[in-house]
């Protein structure tokens, strides 16, 4: 009979775990090739917002924008496609604001993407995240 030590039975959970995650993760992908990111009412704190960008099949991307207390929707929006522009890959991905206070995150070439908001700790500025 074989002995099965603890350290072999952690060793093969950890290769199952790891080769099971991006499974689960591309099921659970929310993917498409244009997202519009809608901001509303000026920020009344100082603070960040973080985006996760995460391509399918691919890695996650943070994305992290810095907001003055008293910035306006309008500079929101062009912060956050600035921070976009300067952090993804300009091969793949093209970000523009629309109507001032809109920004489109669109795909140039590559598989689609998701694009979700992970977190804001400024105050009074709402962020909404939508496929277009």
């Amino acid at each position: 009979m074989a002995k099965v030590t603890i350290r072999m039975l952690m060793t093969a959970l950890s290769v199952v775990a790891v080769l099971a995650a991006p499974t689960a993760v591309a099921e659970d992908l929310k993917l498409s090739n244009k997202w519009r990111v809608q901001v509303s009412e000026t920020a009344r704190s100082d603070g960040t917002i973080v985006f996760r960008v995460t391509p399918k099949d691919g890695q996650p991307v943070d994305v992290t924008i810095a907001i003055k207390d008293g910035r306006g929707e309008n500079n929101i929006a062009s912060d956050i496609a600035k921070s976009f522009k300067a952090t993804l890959d300009k091969d793949t991905f093209h970000a523009e604001t629309d109507d001032g206070e809109d920004v489109l995150l669109k795909k140039r070439k590559g598989p689609d993407f998701e694009l979700k908001l992970v977190e804001s700790s400024v105050k009074a500025t709402r962020i909404s995240v939508e496929k277009e």
